[in-house]
């Protein structure tokens, strides 16, 4: 599946205000999906986001607006999704919704997540889903996609080169 050239979004950030791609005005949205209870690879991409974005210098740093959208509104509800974050990912807006909202946001981004049993959750189940990373720019249109094997130095010096150069090719290499 080709990846998206204009994404939108309606969805309620972790402090429950109503956010869209426009929210964040001048701002290019470093944007990652996935669940709070992830147990695996959200952590690791959140963890490696946040070291690329540690390494940015502030001209660029201040540029960029994180984003981290649940695929499980059912439990990561506002309140939830800002104590997870708070507690390890501060730099992270974490956005959330109705479920008819987040699965038009990942329609936008062409992300799939769906719903599985999992018996090793307290809950029941997981949210196997999409681990790449999306960069849009202030005008809302896909810049740049990583992959889930892209590391946080090449994700640092990509931001730089794009967010300093305008915008490029949305494939990123591998």
């Amino acid at each position: 599946m080709s990846a998206p050239t204009d994404v939108a979004f309606s969805l309620v950030d972790h402090d429950g205000r109503p956010v869209d791609a426009g929210s964040w005005p001048g701002r290019w949205l470093l944007v990652q999906f996935g669940f709070t209870s992830c147990r695996v690879v959200c952590p690791r991409a959140l963890t490696k986001l946040t070291e690329a974005l540690d390494a940015l210098g502030p001209a660029v740093a201040d540029r960029v607006r994180p984003l981290y959208v649940s695929v499980d509104p059912e439990r990561d509800t506002p309140e939830v999704m800002r104590a997870f974050l708070t507690a390890s990912y501060p730099c992270f807006t974490g956005l959330t919704g109705t479920p008819v909202q987040v699965e038009a946001a990942k329609q936008a981004f062409r992300v799939f997540a769906r719903r599985r049993p999992d018996p090793e959750d307290p809950d029941g189940y997981a949210v196997p889903h999409t681990a790449i990373t999306y960069l849009v720019d202030p005008g809302g249109h896909l810049a740049r996609h990583w992959p889930d094997t892209a590391d946080a130095p090449t994700l640092a010096a990509d931001l730089t080169a794009v967010v300093e150069g305008g915008r490029v090719s949305p494939t990123a290499p591998s």
